[in-house]
């Protein structure tokens, strides 16, 4: 019998404009880390992940996404049989990648994305607080312990973020020093909340972000996409490509086979 695989997550495990899409509401693509893992396990796949998701909207909230669209919390499409659930998410909950757009756009003030971003942004980019740290990693444990109470015996994998900043990035025109400074701090919260997660849980952990950690901006091979300035796919600037999604893939696939 086929495993069933379920994901759970934000654009990092989504794949937002990664073709094919096959769900642009969520911002899913049909060849993101789930879509791949599970074809190459021969699974059958849940795949629940919607762009810009926290762990509440994992949880327990309604997401409404940019077109209008509301998802209920992913945690209600968990099956029972599930084998394997993958984890992916709390990036949303200390704004890291949308603090990256919002500095780069805030750099083309007459840009549409800056026009989208900088309300959210009043005060400007802002440290990540304990209290938003706090908030992912206690995200991540609950998910864990309600996947582990909806399924019967599921393997649990945290996977976390593929790394953007990495120790060689300049940021070039996108960044100045100060904010590659802020991102690389925040970069860092979300990986050590992830190792407390996991350990305070049992989930085991995917560290996708020491996997990449040469393969950020500015690198010779990246794995995640740079500034995008067409307004039909800026928000997908600072996430994953489609060699990212591939190498977390083989990682998953190398864990679980």
């Amino acid at each position: 019998m086929a495993l069933t695989v379920v994901s759970l997550g934000s654009s990092f495990a989504a794949g937002p404009f990664i073709p094919p899409v096959v769900d642009a509401d969520a911002g899913r693509s049909g060849r993101n880390y789930p879509h791949l893992t599970a074809a190459r396990l021969g699974a059958e796949l849940v795949d629940l992940t919607v762009s810009g998701a926290t762990t509440a909207t994992i949880l327990d909230q309604s997401q409404t996404t940019m077109t209008g669209k509301v998802y209920e919390p992913q945690i209600e499409g968990v099956p029972r049989n599930a084998d394997v659930v993958t984890i992916t998410a709390g990036g949303n909950d200390l704004h890291y990648t949308g603090s990256m757009l919002f500095a780069a756009f805030a750099k083309q003030p007459a840009h549409p994305a800056n026009r989208m971003l900088a309300p959210r942004f009043p005060d400007g980019l802002q440290e990540p607080s304990d209290e938003m740290v706090e908030t992912a990693e206690s995200g991540l444990v609950r998910i864990v312990e309600e996947v582990s109470g909806r399924t019967e015996s599921a393997r649990i994998v945290l996977v976390d973020y593929l790394t953007v900043i990495g120790a060689g990035t300049s940021g070039g025109a996108c960044f100045d020093e100060a904010e590659r400074d802020l991102f690389l701090r925040m970069r860092t919260a979300l990986e050590e909340a992830y190792e407390r997660a996991a350990e305070e849980s049992g989930a085991e952990l995917v560290r996708v972000s020491e996997l990449s950690r040469d393969h950020g901006l500015d690198s010779a091979e990246p794995w995640v996409r740079g500034l995008l300035t067409d307004p039909a796919s800026s928000a997908g600037s600072f996430h994953p490509n489609a060699l990212g999604m591939e190498r977390v893939a083989e990682e998953l696939v190398r864990l679980l086979a």
